[in-house]
């Protein structure tokens, strides 16, 4: 087994060889081995724990998405509002720093619920990230946006840093764990709420499988989930359904119909009905199988590439081309199968025109908005973010 494959296992993150090998370098100059092999053959617990600290990215910020803190306020109002006396459960997972867990319990606060009648949970893979979360210091990096009138009411400056109030760290219990290690039966629907934002993103599709399947146990039946703006589609396809609420990308279990919570909206715009049958369409049935045709050939392209042979997918969608020069979809799934072989630049422009076929094209918003954001292009990145946004809530709009 090498590196990657062995991170891979551990952590269940989708890394790239660069990021493993930037890693893999690091450590074994600082344990004095020059041969990956040996290094990898003597590797004990505390120095893959240690390699794991390389490729994790515990980065975040208070307040991050401010809108889905507000959504989680008023869901926890209404949950105690409906069943006075019950104590409601929060999770946030991962938990970087403590910056999330940390705003949702100043969030409560600022909106008079009282410290008893919640127990907010925070874990995260990284032990020097649950460190420094426990000990709730932070630098100006945290501290992103205008209105920062929050951290006077609730840090004290300590030189260069800011220490938050003793009240708020025993507000949060912090845990370092690995989200798919988790017991989840033994804890099954033990969480009202669920912060898993950009998680998914570092994960392929079957780890993304299982990750969704134990936060769906977690998760009340009752609950609502908090996803990044790129994860909702995964969620969608593993038993969720998205929630219309401003600035926040908050699910619900599939089926469920929780008074206190909007009725739950589609991932997808509804579809068209069809259009009554004429005497031109009934004379022209060669468009019916050029149709299946085509539809046959991006499932089977999906397929291939969901297996991993990138080669035969790309084959397979390029035929598709062929028939169909218009087709969104097939720029899309070559943009995966680009990222997958990290060509990040590949991606980026069959993605762009994916976009520019179908402007609407929400997986491609999410996966350009993602892609600026790696590349430091902040700009380009909330352009992507802001018309995937709008997609999202005006598929849901249409949909209630």
């Amino acid at each position: 087994m090498n590196a990657r494959e062995l991170l891979q296992r551990v952590s269940g993150l989708d890394l790239s060889e660069q990021v493993v090998e930037r890693a893999l370098r690091e450590r074994m100059a600082h344990c004095g081995v020059t041969d990956s092999a040996a290094y990898l053959q003597q590797l004990s617990p505390a120095e893959l724990a240690a390699l794991i600290e390389l490729v994790v990215v515990p980065e975040s910020w208070m307040f991050r998405d401010s809108g889905a803190f507000s959504a989680a306020t008023a869901f926890v109002q209404q949950q105690l509002a409906a069943q006075p006396g019950r104590i409601v459960r929060i999770l946030s997972v991962p938990c970087a720093g403590g910056e999330e867990p940390y705003s949702m319990a100043m969030a409560l606060c600022d909106a008079g619920v009282a410290a008893g009648a919640c127990r907010i949970e925070a874990a995260d893979l990284s032990k020097v990230a649950v460190e420094r979360a426990r000990a709730g210091r932070y630098t100006r990096n945290a501290f992103r946006g205008v209105d920062l009138a929050f951290r006077e009411r609730y840090f004290s400056r300590r030189g260069d840093e800011y220490q938050i109030s003793d009240e708020l760290r025993a507000q949060v219990t912090f845990s370092q764990a690995n989200l798919l290690a988790f017991d989840s039966a033994s804890a099954a629907g033990r969480y009202d709420v669920v912060f898993c934002r950009n998680l998914l993103i570092y994960f392929d599709d079957p780890t993304t499988t299982a990750a969704i399947a134990v936060l769906s146990t977690l998760l009340a039946d009752d609950g609502m989930l908090f996803a990044g703006y790129a994860e909702v589609p995964a969620f969608c396809r593993n038993g969720f359904a998205p929630l219309r609420l401003p600035g926040a990308f908050a699910l619900q279990k599939a089926g469920a119909t929780p008074a206190a919570k909007p009725r739950a909206a589609a991932a997808r715009p509804p579809a068209r009905k069809p259009a009554p049958a004429t005497s031109a369409a009934k004379a022209a049935p060669a468009v019916a199988p050029l149709a299946l045709d085509c539809a046959s050939l991006l499932a089977a392209a999906r397929r291939q590439a969901d297996r991993g042979h990138y080669q035969e997918a790309t084959a397979s969608t390029h035929a598709l081309l062929a028939a169909d020069p218009n087709s969104a979809d097939a720029y899309f799934l070559l943009g995966v199968i680009s990222e997958c072989q990290h060509n990040s630049g590949a991606a980026d422009d069959y993605w762009r025109r994916c976009v520019y076929l179908q402007p609407d094209h929400y997986d491609a918003l999410c996966h350009l908005a993602l892609l600026a954001e790696q590349t430091g292009d902040a700009a380009q990145a909330g352009v992507f973010r802001q018309r995937a946004t709008r997609v999202f809530e005006r598929r849901a709009g249409h949909s209630r």
